[in-house]
């Protein structure tokens, strides 16, 4: 089940608004220019599973959404297990172009700070959220990482984070506290 927990910077340790109806949750990231929606991947592939694999079983729907996005850049994020070679994800950072988010299997939490809220979408397969840019933001993929997504970019140039330094996104309840 996708949830949205909303957080207010001043209480990061608490939400003060939890939604699981996707209308709910679509209606409230809109009024915060984020869309949220759903796609069928049609791929029946695990975390962990290498970049090809996911566009061998995944090209005709990933190009729908590249074509849909105007997007050009494309990258995959495939976590099944704790790996300290992989990039921490949990840092703040911010992209210079639009990055569309799309669950092909597993979960990920997606956390979005917009003026003095941080909204955590917690995402399932085959939840997509298009998030606009220069919105920071960090991914938490638990304690145990099970995630498979791929991520769109607007170019090539906007696919590499620029990180804010900002710590405070370690405050905000991850997707293991929720």
């Amino acid at each position: 089940m996708s949830i949205l927990s909303v957080f207010h910077a001043a209480s990061p340790e608490l939400a003060h608004k939890v939604l699981t109806h996707h209308d709910d949750i679509k209606a409230t990231l809109a009024e915060q220019g984020v869309r949220f929606a759903r796609w069928d991947s049609g791929a029946r592939l695990r975390p962990g599973c290498a970049q090809q694999e996911v566009l061998d079983a995944c090209r005709a729907p990933i190009d729908r959404l590249m074509t849909e996005h105007g997007s050009a850049g494309f990258a995959v994020l495939s976590r099944d297990g704790v790996d300290p070679t992989q990039a921490d994800l949990r840092d703040e950072h911010v992209h210079d172009t639009d990055e569309v988010f799309a669950v092909v299997s597993g979960r990920g939490q997606l956390n979005l700070r917009v003026g003095d809220y941080v909204y955590g979408v917690l995402c399932e397969k085959d939840d997509v959220l298009v998030v606009p840019a220069g919105t920071r933001r960090w991914l938490d993929l638990g304690d145990n990482p099970f995630c498979l997504a791929v991520r769109l970019f607007g170019s090539e140039q906007g696919m590499q984070p620029r990180f804010t330094g900002d710590a405070g996104a370690r405050l905000f309840a991850g997707m293991n506290e929720l």
